[in-house]
């Protein structure tokens, strides 16, 4: 049974940083590209950030270039999400997903984890 286990969100100040990991069991990682999503409340789920299956190619939102960044490690079967000058806008529930490859629309992703709460304030 495929899993998805999302962790490292919390509150932090404007300005901080915080770092999401996504730890994948009962499916190949190395076979899936991992997407990284938010919903804030009462607005559709929001593309974040992908990383295709090998790690050799990423893809961001607009919203997010330059502040955060995905990774992988196959290793540890684990997919991270560095998010740094947060702001009060990056407030969200954050899901990480898997998808057959490097992909940024939510509908194509297979897999989803149950979120880790992201929130940022003053």
């Amino acid at each position: 049974q495929p899993r998805l286990v999302e962790s490292g969100g919390g509150s932090v100040q404007i300005g901080g940083s915080l770092r999401l990991s996504c730890v994948v069991s009962g499916l190949t990682f190395g076979h899936y590209g991992i997407g990284w999503f938010r919903q804030a409340p009462g607005q559709d789920r929001e593309f974040v950030a992908a990383i295709s299956l090998t790690g050799s190619s990423t893809e961001y939102a607009d919203s997010v270039k330059g502040r955060f960044t995905i990774s992988r490690d196959g290793a540890k079967s684990t997919a991270y999400l560095q998010m740094n000058s947060l702001s009060p806008e990056d407030t969200a529930v954050y899901f990480c997903g898997a998808s057959n490859y490097l992909i940024t629309t939510a509908r194509e992703y297979l897999y989803w984890g149950q979120g880790t709460q992201v929130t940022v304030s003053s």
